[in-house]
């Protein structure tokens, strides 16, 4: 790596760092929200434009027809365009995205990225809730700007609690997973815990920068409290079944106890995956 790309690199680190990171989020949350039509097609049409929205996969396929920008963002997809692996033992994608890493998890150690790691109890911020997965098996699915941003069921089970954990809003991407210790169990997240047939199942939604929500079947759309918010629940979901979506994207970790599943060895980090899609089966 070239010393100006070092450079460029440890600006972008340090800018995160200081950075107003909750008020900028607020900010472009409202503005996403906004239903004014001057505004919303404004921002609609840039963001289509920057990042190469294909809509044809899209329910509503007309970008401008969506009430704000939040609408066009976490937009249905057309009937038959992401098809469920039907194997009754499959583990699927939870999003549409790529693989930023996945495996076991070591004594409680989940891998970020070179040089970097999280404790498996530091992100779902509960000692109890997290004991079942510190020797499992876990996946991290990076939703980029241009996917699409529901986030589903990777294999059927009934959600038992949801847990807000306040944090920090990074920016979620290849630089800051290699350089900010702990990333995903610094954000602001949502943790949703299942009790499957193969025992206990969590998915992590981690938000980041300029990120303005993150919504859950059980919950709505999250109010950030700055605390702790720890709920119970009885919902079943088949897999495949719709759980929850990013206001602009970020990030589902997926997280299995020991010995209950394996990835498909064909699945690397970097890989591109679509919801749905068999990345593993139960064991």
């Amino acid at each position: 790596m070239s010393l100006t790309s070092q450079l460029k690199k440890q600006i972008f680190i340090q800018a995160q760092r200081v950075v107003p990171q909750h008020k900028l989020s607020r900010i472009v949350g409202k503005l996403a929200a906004s239903e004014n039509p001057v505004v919303k097609n404004a921002v609609i049409t840039a963001f289509k434009a920057q990042y190469g929205i294909d809509m044809s996969i899209a329910e509503q396929s007309n970008a401008l027809k969506f009430k704000s920008f939040n609408e066009f963002f976490t937009r249905s997809l057309k009937d038959g365009v992401r098809e469920i692996d039907s194997n009754a033992n499959s583990v699927v994608s939870p999003a549409d995205g790529a693989i930023s890493q996945l495996g076991k998890i070591e004594n409680g150690d989940v891998f970020q990225a070179k040089g970097q790691k999280f404790t498996v109890e530091n992100l779902i911020a509960d000692p109890q809730l997290a004991e079942p997965f510190k020797n499992g098996q876990f996946a991290t699915v990076y939703l980029s700007p241009k996917d699409y941003h529901r986030v589903h069921m990777p294999f059927a089970g009934t959600l038992t609690e949801t847990l807000y954990v306040p944090g920090e809003l990074f920016s979620v991407n290849q630089t800051t997973a290699e350089n900010i210790p702990g990333l995903f169990a610094r954000n602001e997240r949502m943790v949703c815990l299942f009790d499957t047939e193969v025992g206990r199942m969590a998915v992590v939604l981690v938000g980041a920068m300029i990120v303005a929500g993150i919504e859950t079947v059980a919950t709505g759309k999250v109010k950030p409290t700055g605390r702790l918010e720890l709920n119970q629940h009885d919902l079943f979901l088949e897999k495949g079944a719709e759980l929850g979506r990013f206001y602009l994207g970020s990030t589902a970790v997926v997280l299995f106890e020991e010995n209950k599943m394996q990835w498909d060895a064909a699945f690397k980090a970097n890989s591109t995956v679509v919801m749905g899609e068999a990345l593993g089966h139960t064991l």
